[in-house]
């Protein structure tokens, strides 16, 4: 996906609301409305950064009290995994562990119900039974959630490999694809987001502690967003390219939104899977002195959105990201007002027959490397039903015919598979392991 075409979730629910939100069955009223717009651009070729403003109180200033921001909580039991249609969170760690040799089944077992018992804990913004390092003792919840996913090589580690999934199958290699696999991939991958980077932090580093002697970590990114509060009012946020990023994803009242982003028992879909979902991880490296020497113009016909405001080339002034895309506009001298490869028209999904990902991203930057470029861009993460019909479709033709790709370098990878939401009492994976 590209940094442009992103949708900005608005969760109109208060921090009272969330925090004494019942689990999540199905829907919930912040579900639904956090969707709209949780993810990232409309393709998969650059996935936009994930700078998204949520409708959501700023937090007071100066007196360290956590404040309404603060106090938001995501409870971690439910239908589906949190972090997949909650509004996206200010800041994110990602990271994948192996699995030691000889830890089997029974190790991942009971690694997983550590880090169960441990992520219902964090979230409702109590500390940690082992580990605890007190490092986000004064903060509240702040929205954490954690998910996880399975890797493909962990079922034939953990001797479950008659259970593996048939779309849990490598990535096709892209056109442009300069992947590094020791940044990518993975037997055990968590999302941690929060809108506080220690409450994050603290997380990872919990579950990285609890995982000694069972699992090494093998991969660590961190990300950002758009900080809820940081903008007078709600709005779209815009990605490291200067975009206004958000416009278009998939949202609940969607035909056929459950279909393409939760998995369903069927034919090559193992009854432990429903309502689970697949994960596409892409660390996509935005070539930003590249795209800062184009003048501003050129930059809108490689997006095919103007970059004041977000709305598609040709609509009228006032008009607004939300406005219809009218990919058959001409100007004056015939040519199309939307250039052939711009970003917005090779992503659109009816030019991908319909496929759609729920899209969340977010950005990172790194520093330098070694040539003096910015080391920046974005995490790309998308939530889909098949990978198959999903991802690697949409990417596909977005490598070979967008011209948002000349600025971008997929650099690292992963597709894991999402077990359903976690029961009271039960753990992440329970389905599979006891299944």
């Amino acid at each position: 996906m590209t940094p442009t075409d992103r949708t900005t979730p608005t969760d109109r629910t208060t921090p009272t609301d969330r925090t004494n939100a019942p689990a999540r069955a199905g829907f919930t009223r912040r579900a639904l409305l956090g969707t709209a717009g949780a993810g990232l651009v409309a393709g998969v070729s650059a996935g936009a950064a994930g700078a998204v403003a949520l409708d959501r109180p700023a937090a007071p200033r100066g007196d360290g009290s956590g404040g309404a921001l603060g106090a938001a909580r995501v409870p971690f039991h439910g239908e589906h995994q949190a972090g997949i249609l909650e509004p996206q969170q200010a800041r994110v760690q990602l990271a994948a562990f192996d699995l030691a040799d000889g830890a089997g089944r029974d190790g991942l077992r009971g690694l997983l119900q550590r880090w169960s018992r441990t992520a219902a804990r964090l979230t409702a913004g109590e500390p940690a039974e082992e580990f605890e390092n007190q490092v986000a003792l004064d903060a509240g919840p702040c929205s954490l959630t954690l998910t996880f996913g399975f890797g493909a090589a962990l079922f034939d580690r953990a001797g479950l490999a008659d259970r593996r999934p048939a779309a849990l199958e490598p990535l096709p290699a892209f056109p442009g694809d300069a992947l590094d696999p020791a940044r990518g991939d993975g037997d055990l991958f968590v999302q941690i987001g929060a809108d506080d980077a220690l409450v994050a932090v603290h997380a990872l580093r919990v579950l990285q502690r609890q995982a000694a002697g069972t699992a090494t970590l093998r991969w660590q990114s961190a990300g950002f967003a758009r900080t809820p509060g940081a903008t007078a009012h709600p709005m779209t946020g815009r990605n490291l390219m200067g975009q206004i990023d958000g416009s278009n994803n998939p949202g609940p009242a969607d035909d056929g939104f459950a279909a393409k982003v939760f998995a369903a028992a069927g034919a090559d879909r193992p009854a432990w899977l429903t309502g689970g979902s697949y994960l596409v991880f892409r660390r996509i490296r935005m070539l930003l002195d590249n795209w800062e020497a184009l003048p501003t113009d050129r930059q809108e016909r490689v997006i095919g959105r103007r970059k004041s405001d977000g709305a598609p080339l040709g609509a009228p002034a006032g008009a607004g990201e939300h406005a219809p895309v009218d990919l058959s506009a001409q100007g004056p001298d015939g040519a199309l007002v939307i250039p052939s490869d711009a970003h917005i028209r090779v992503a659109a999904p009816a030019a991908n027959g319909g496929a759609a990902m729920l899209r969340r991203g977010f950005s990172y930057h790194d520093g330098l490397l070694a040539d003096g470029s910015p080391d920046a861009g974005l995490l790309f993460l998308a939530f889909q039903a098949d990978p198959r019909k999903g991802f690697t479709p949409v990417q596909r033709k977005l490598s070979r015919g967008d011209g948002l790709s000349r600025f971008l370098r997929h650099e690292a990878s992963g597709l894991y598979v999402v077990p359903p939401g976690v029961r009271e009492g039960g753990y992440v994976g329970e389905t599979l392991l006891e299944g």
